[in-house]
């Protein structure tokens, strides 16, 4: 090889060095936007999934109120209630004498329905 060619080889291999450098350039400035992208997406589907867990928990709250209208608790205690005890906050667990109404009883088992 004469000096020339010697010269023009080291001038395509420059050349091509450059280039190569240049594509890895734009691959890692593409790799840093992928990298953020992912990581905001990530953030993202956290956010979804904690409002999916609100909104299960939200329905599985409603689905706890009857066709009647009451929660479960306050059926239990129109249950209690009916086998003939007391289950308002005078008279707890003690016996209705009678099954006599007790105004207290229904407050606590029909008052303040929403």
């Amino acid at each position: 090889m004469n000096k020339k060619e010697l010269h023009d080889t080291f001038s395509d291999l420059e050349s091509q060095a450059e280039a190569t450098l240049n594509i890895i350039k734009n691959m890692k400035e593409e790799l840093s936007h992928l990298t953020e992208d992912n990581h905001v997406l990530r953030m993202e589907n956290q956010h979804l999934r904690d409002r999916l867990a609100e909104i299960m928990k939200q329905q599985s709250l409603e689905k706890q109120i009857t066709d009647t209208g009451m929660t479960k608790s306050r059926l239990n205690l129109e249950k209690i209630y009916e086998d003939g005890f007391h289950v308002c906050n005078l008279f707890y667990g003690s016996r209705r004498d009678g099954d006599e109404p007790c105004a207290f009883c229904l407050e606590v088992i029909y008052g303040e329905r929403k």
